[in-house]
């Protein structure tokens, strides 16, 4: 059996999701979002980006789809990853001593189309995705 087809399939596919985080890291800064940490990674799951927006803490998921053919790529946040967004969440804040009373929020940055130029991606930046 030949694996090297899938193996630089997934190489491609981490390229792009580097890329699409880098995309997104840049557009919240022209936004006016201070960095905190980026790839926070813990047991629980992963947040791409932690920042701020003023005093509320932002954990930015990023989703990338080349194609809108199944859904694009805000159609790929699930319910599953909504509850590990949370837990990964948690764990940042128990991990910074962070208490209850800080302000945080979740937001989604979606990327549409080829990273590869400027004027054939779209990004749509989605605010308090997870409200419980």
């Amino acid at each position: 059996m030949d694996f090297t087809g899938k193996r630089n399939q997934q190489k491609e596919i981490s390229a792009s999701g580097i890329k699409a985080e880098k995309i997104a890291y840049g557009y919240l800064l022209l936004k006016g979002l201070t960095p905190v940490e980026r790839n926070f990674n813990t047991r629980r799951g992963e947040i791409d980006i932690i920042m701020r927006d003023g005093k509320q803490l932002v954990f930015v998921e990023v989703r990338f789809r080349k194609s809108a053919l199944f859904g694009g790529a805000e159609a790929s946040i699930t319910a599953i990853k909504c509850q590990r967004l949370k837990a990964a969440a948690a764990a940042y804040m128990q991990t910074h001593r962070l208490t209850n009373n800080t302000a945080a929020r979740f937001d989604v940055v979606a990327l549409s189309g080829d990273l590869s130029r400027r004027e054939l991606y779209s990004v749509n930046w989605i605010e308090n995705v997870i409200v419980d």
